[in-house]
């Protein structure tokens, strides 16, 4: 084999013009329809763990005084944390049911195009 045409040939090819296809075109818009969702859904679960551990590092004494006081607010932020963890799927169905919906009549349409042509 000659290693040299071959290293060619890849160096062209990141030069060449890219062809946009139909099923690039179709994850593309699976990705936008699930993107919003998936970020939030994140953002909001990594929010509420934390609030989550405030929790428990308040109950446990680890931070603040360590006084009874401090042990009722720390089940109180634990609660909050406890409940947002807790809605965080649900959100995310309802965002992710609107993102499908949005998308969803051009990505049929798109799935349809691709699949009578082969």
């Amino acid at each position: 084999m000659n290693t040299d045409k071959i290293y060619a040939e890849q160096i062209a090819n990141e030069y060449s013009p890219k062809k946009t296809s139909k099923v690039v075109a179709l994850k593309k818009l699976d990705q936008k329809a699930k993107k919003p969702a998936q970020i939030f859904t994140y953002t909001f679960g990594i929010v509420f763990a934390l609030v989550l551990g405030t929790g428990m590092s308040l109950c446990m004494g680890v931070i603040g005084e360590g006084s009874v006081l401090s042990m009722v607010i720390g089940v109180i932020v634990g609660v909050v944390g406890i409940v947002g963890c807790g809605l965080n799927y649900p959100i995310y169905k309802v965002i992710l049911e609107k993102g499908k919906e949005k998308y969803g009549s051009d990505i049929i349409r798109l799935a349809k195009e691709i699949t009578e042509e082969e």
